[in-house]
């Protein structure tokens, strides 16, 4: 803990993934921990430093992760009250910074919690997604990035977890399921033979986006990597979804007609339905473009190819795919069928071992 702490303390002032650090509790909570550990507790995650992403009301989301003992070293950064949108993060010494190239944003709103993990501060943090903001900095950071889920269909915003592999997103699944706070299904997130090779459609863009065609590239060469490695059989997908980027903004809108949003969401529903009935997953870039400076990204939505998950409600992970030329991240993004995060987590881990597709620490981290 104290190491974790240390490295914290070190990186701060460049990084902002903090917007509170919680040194001496922290240290207090290691110290019971140990000693519940030493009375012969089962503890699964017992002395495992996380960060929390909401201040001290993210403590709660974070509740099941510290009954199986983990510690919370601090608060990550968010967008702040008052602050410009396009620092996608505030931390206690400013803006967070993307840990590959400071005059980067990280992504958001997530933000900090994937820059800490990038940087290699904390192995895993808490995050939510309600338009990509869990998959969208795990992208641009270079790590994992689950979504669950949407436990609630009238709730655009699902649980997530920022990590650094595959196995510490899945400890993260298991410990958030047992607390029966998300649904399962029969899979394992240890699955990671992946045999026979799962069914899998490739989609640059949805039927709608239009993805950087070098960063399109990369993606899809990463999903090749797969196929190469037998974790799955790629297939181009004969998917073209209605833009959902008016549908998810009419359903963030008080007061606004919510019928022409359901109707999209309804259709959209339908192609996926039948597109999750004939494969195992869809995979896409998780994002149309590379991370942007903290100016902003102008009129361009770096959600395209993610909030259409959150209006349909599926799990969706963003895994690393590799480096474009300015030596940013790139992410990799696979769909299942609503529920079946164990099998996302378990074709992540054989991305991992069978076709190198990891996270590769942050410079510094």
């Amino acid at each position: 803990m104290a190491e974790s702490l240390e490295r914290i303390r070190h990186a701060e002032p460049e990084l902002c993934a903090f917007a509170e650090v919680w040194g001496e509790e922290a240290l207090r909570r290691a110290a019971e921990v140990d000693t519940r550990v030493a009375a012969g507790e089962r503890l699964p995650l017992a002395g495992v430093p996380i960060g929390v992403k909401g201040r001290r009301r993210g403590l709660r989301a974070a509740a099941p992760l510290i009954e199986a003992g983990c510690v919370a070293v601090g608060a990550t950064s968010v967008p702040g009250p008052g602050t410009p949108w396009q620092t996608w993060g505030l931390g206690a010494y400013g803006r967070t910074v993307n840990p590959w190239r400071a005059d980067r944003t990280p992504g958001g709103s997530s933000a900090g919690s994937a820059a800490a993990v990038a940087a290699g501060l904390v192995p895993l943090a808490t995050g939510s997604d309600g338009a990509g903001s869990v998959r969208i900095p795990a992208a641009w950071c270079g790590v994992v990035g689950l979504k669950t889920t949407n436990p609630d269909r009238t709730n655009l915003t699902a649980a997530g977890v920022l990590a650094g592999c595959a196995a510490d997103a899945a400890a993260w699944w298991q410990v958030t399921v047992a607390s029966g706070e998300q649904p399962s299904d029969s899979d394992t997130p240890a699955m990671a033979a992946c045999s026979p090779a799962l069914a899998a459609a490739w989609s640059p863009g949805l039927g709608f986006a239009v993805p950087d065609p070098d960063l399109g590239a990369i993606a899809l060469t990463a999903a090749q990597r797969l196929a190469d490695a037998g974790v799955v059989r790629l297939a181009d997908a004969a998917l073209h979804l209605d833009d959902p980027a008016p549908a998810w903004l009419t359903l963030r809108t008080p007061g606004a007609d919510p019928a022409p949003a359901h109707r999209v969401r309804a259709e959209n529903d339908r192609r996926l339905d039948a597109l999750f009935a004939d494969v195992d997953l869809l995979v896409t870039p998780t994002t149309p473009n590379p991370p942007h400076g903290h100016e902003g990204p102008g009129d361009r939505y770096s959600t395209a190819l993610t909030w259409a998950f959150n209006l349909s409600g599926h799990p969706a992970i963003s895994i690393p795919a590799g480096f474009d030329a300015d030596g940013c991240p790139v992410g990799l993004q696979l769909m299942a069928a609503r529920g079946r995060e164990a099998l996302l987590l378990g074709v992540a881990r054989a991305a991992e071992g069978r076709a190198g597709l990891r996270v590769i620490p942050a410079p510094g981290g």
